[in-house]
């Protein structure tokens, strides 16, 4: 198949994984509408096109006393060590010769050694969730202090998992889950050599030894369940502050309110994500919800953004919306299924190339130039 925008990968993605992978990857909670909403809410973004701005395109930009030559960030995805052979770890190592961040998900197979060792202390992000086990929270985070890792993405926006409809369709979850697994893996032959075979041990890397080499995908979603902590509250998160070093992103911010909130605690930035429409449907889209938050904290602390980014000119529909950076999620993943490293080192050629077209013909000769100002409106 050729690979020619990034939505291809997604779609030689859905002929290559077990419907349960691709599923979970591909779907959103409930009735999934917030999941469409995302795409199409940056899809009806309209850009100023300017003419004979001349100059070249710079994408450089500076997180946390870091520059960068691309304003993204490989977001965190759970288990996506399923999709390619130490999938995580590949991607990192993409991450590493791209010069971008790369956040590890708690849920990885890969443990947050083997992943620092592929990309290294400067370009490994790790991400907690909230965790119903104060003292799980607390040896994460000394294991991630102690591998070096400076960023810490604390995603607060799953207390519980979503509703997803899809993961019990596919096999995900449900009955008779393992059995139905297995049989698509017998379907996708390449899949289950890379992966199924080669890929092995199909544990959850960061966990296994804190709770045992048995949390692996069979207990994946019922992990998950009886884990999460939905008691949580803001007062909570001051231990985590206090506790961690270095830089900390708070991560499922939707509301102005809970952005002022985070810069009161003494985050040092937010991402602005609904989690990819993967928690509660019928929310605004991260797009809709961007500006008026950008808005609210202005230079306090940094924003950043995900949900709904397919592609390099929603890349720059959301740094003129008012993030700094964007996290990918769904598209490197694809990427990652299809090709492995080489697959996410493509698809961030193909974002980079998308973003200097888009911001040649808008007249933006930088990433600081995407402002409100780049939009015919901002909704």
């Amino acid at each position: 198949m050729i690979i020619a925008s990034p939505a291809d990968f997604r779609e030689a993605a859905r002929r290559r994984l077990p419907r349960c992978l691709f599923d979970y990857a591909d779907g959103g909670a409930y009735s999934e509408h917030t999941l469409r909403r995302n795409v199409e809410d940056l899809e009806r973004v309209q850009l100023r096109q300017r003419v004979l701005k001349g100059g070249e395109v710079d994408l450089k930009t500076t997180l946390f006393g870091h520059e960068r030559p691309l304003p993204v960030i490989l977001g965190p995805v759970g288990i996506a060590g399923m999709y390619r052979r130490r999938g995580e770890a590949q991607a990192a190592r993409a991450a590493r010769t791209a010069d971008i961040p790369f956040c590890l998900s708690t849920v990885s197979l890969c443990s947050l050694a083997e992943v620092v060792k592929a990309a290294g202390r400067q370009h490994t992000w790790f991400q907690l969730y909230v965790i119903r086990n104060r003292a799980v929270m607390r040896d994460l985070l000394a294991t991630a202090e102690s591998a070096g890792v400076q960023t810490l993405v604390f995603t607060v926006d799953m207390p519980v998992p979503g509703a997803r409809y899809r993961d019990a369709h596919s096999g995900m979850s449900g009955p008779h889950a393992g059995v139905r697994r297995l049989l698509q893996a017998i379907g996708n032959p390449r899949w289950a050599w890379d992966v199924g075979i080669r890929g092995r041990p199909h544990r959850l890397g960061n966990l296994e030894r804190l709770l045992g080499r048995s949390v692996g995908l069979n207990d994946y979603m019922g992990w998950l369940s009886a884990n999460f902590d939905p008691s949580i509250a803001w007062k909570d998160l001051d231990w985590i502050r206090s506790a961690w070093k270095g830089n900390l992103i708070i991560k499922g911010i939707l509301d102005p309110e809970d952005a002022r909130s985070a810069a009161d605690l003494g985050a040092d930035a937010i991402v602005v994500s609904n989690h990819g429409g993967r928690q509660l449907d019928g929310v605004i889209s991260s797009a809709r919800a961007l500006p008026a938050i950008a808005q609210a904290v202005g230079d306090r602390l940094t924003v950043l953004a995900d949900s709904g980014v397919r592609n390099g000119l929603d890349v720059v529909r959301m740094l003129a919306l008012g993030a700094k950076g964007v996290l990918l999620g769904r598209a490197w993943l694809f990427a990652l299924a299809v090709r492995g490293e080489t697959g996410v080192l493509e698809l961030l050629e193909l974002i980079s190339r998308e973003m200097r077209v888009a911001m040649t013909l808008t007249g933006a000769l930088s990433v600081a130039d995407l402002t409100p100002n780049s939009l015919v409106n901002c909704q």
